[in-house]
């Protein structure tokens, strides 16, 4: 079988390469495409997987039309060349490539359609097949959506592909059991993220004045951080990111990813901005697991109440660890999942969603 990954996004690098490894372990030819990212690139190389970079991606909306167009065209040359039979990824340029070819795309998406317009019209329609956590069973209906119970993030942070190397306290300094906290700031430049909004300088500055008195503070943000806070950037090798999370005592930040990366790891965490309230997989894992908390940025106070809790909780990591339990007996390791899915089809060359026995993916 001959598969083409894209990647769009240097959280999808963690996303697939599990699976990129298990199926050229397993005799298959992988091509891996990505966007001109500075991060995902230096990803790739460390985890030593080839890449072909198809081009830079935009800020602007109007770039990002034409962006399509050229990714489209780029990715369908690479892909005939390479006669490729299964396109993976979470955009829109594979779905696209998919109806002008005999490939079968597979779109891995966990985003609500409300939050994401421009996808669920102009991506998911194009799809031979969408991929989606089974909290969005809501609105994935169609005979050729299918649902798994996981989340992205336990497609690299499950227990059975992951373990934390305590090695990272030395990195930053941290004795064992030392409390240190990472603030993740976004940069909501995403064609999803138009008229979203974050932490502000000023509620930035009151969670470094706060967290600073109980422990150690490292900030992580996606463009460039500001002045003042540069003495707090987090300076660690982009692989170590989770080992660091999973030992962190709090995350507190505005970014999705991260903070889904936090509660399947069971780090407690807080995330304020305009999304809060809107993403369906982490408003399971609030609602339903108690992992995290979501402020919208008007919320603020609230968030900081919340956070003054949490600080004076001595057994703040051991709740939550339990809570992160709880939520792993009720999950699957989707990459295990994510391969069974694809080498299924590569036999059957069909997919019937009610045939899946996720007991096995445990």
């Amino acid at each position: 079988m001959r598969i083409l990954i894209d990647i769009g996004h240097p959280a999808h690098v963690h996303l697939f390469r599990n699976l990129y490894f298990k199926l050229i372990n397993n005799g298959h030819f992988v091509l891996v495409t990505i966007k001109d990212i500075s991060i995902a690139k230096i990803l790739l190389e460390k985890y030593r997987i080839p890449y072909i970079v198809i081009g830079k991606k935009s800020d602007g909306i109007l770039g990002k039309f034409f962006d399509q167009i050229k990714f489209g065209i780029t990715l369908y040359k690479i892909a005939r060349k390479n006669k490729i039979d299964i396109a993976i990824g979470t955009s829109i340029t594979i779905a696209h490539i998919s109806k002008f070819s005999k490939i079968t795309s597979f779109v891995f998406d966990d985003d609500d359609s409300s939050v994401q317009p421009l996808m669920s019209k102009f991506g998911h329609p194009f799809a031979d097949y969408l991929v989606s956590p089974d909290v969005l069973n809501y609105e994935r209906l169609k005979s050729n959506h299918i649902t798994y119970p996981g989340y992205h993030e336990l497609a690299y942070l499950h227990p059975k592909v992951f373990t934390p190397n305590q090695e990272i306290l030395n990195d930053i300094g941290v004795k064992i059991d030392e409390p240190y906290f990472i603030l993740r700031f976004n940069a909501f430049k995403a064609h999803h993220d138009i008229g979203i909004s974050g932490l502000n300088i000023e509620q930035k500055r009151y969670l470094v004045n706060t967290l600073t008195k109980y422990g150690k503070v490292f900030i992580t943000t996606e463009r460039d951080i500001d002045e003042e806070f540069k003495i707090f950037q987090l300076k660690v090798s982009p692989e170590k990111a989770h080992s660091l999370l999973y030992f962190a005592t709090l995350l507190i930040g505005d970014s999705q990813t991260m903070t889904s990366e936090a509660a399947v790891l069971g780090t407690p965490s807080l995330r304020c901005n305009s999304f809060a309230g809107k993403i369906s997989y982490l408003e399971e894992e609030e609602k339903k697991y108690h992992l995290t908390y979501a402020f919208l940025p008007t919320e603020f106070e609230n968030l900081k109440h919340k956070l003054n809790e949490m600080l004076s909780n001595k057994d703040l990591k051991k709740e939550w660890q339990v809570k992160r339990n709880a939520m792993l007996n009720d999950k699957i390791n989707v990459t295990e999942f994510f391969y069974d899915l694809i080498s299924n089809f590569f036999i059957t060359k069909s997919i019937e969603k009610t045939k899946f026995d996720f007991k096995k993916f445990n």
